[in-house]
């Protein structure tokens, strides 16, 4: 059975709302078919299109998180956020 770092499950649930993107369909799909051990292996296995367009991503659910006021949903996000750079 595949488990998933947490971290990662919420960024999973994030691209799933931009699954008419094929980026996100890409990076969605590496989260579904590989076990990462943490959000730095998971960065690591993008490349700079994918990372570039996750950054992108990321930055708007943080900001939506925010917003929300999931301060947990905000955490997990920026982990892996954090990551990119």
């Amino acid at each position: 059975m595949k488990t998933i770092d947490h971290t990662l499950h919420y960024l999973r649930e994030s691209l799933s709302n931009y699954e008419d993107h094929e980026l996100s369909t890409t990076i969605y799909n590496k989260l579904t078919n590989n076990t990462y051990q943490n959000e730095k292996a998971f960065v690591d296995a993008l490349d700079d299109k994918e990372m570039q367009y996750l950054e992108k991503i990321l930055e708007r659910e943080i900001n939506y998180a925010e917003n929300a006021q999931d301060p947990l949903r905000v955490e997990q996000l920026k982990e892996v956020y954090e990551q990119i750079f």
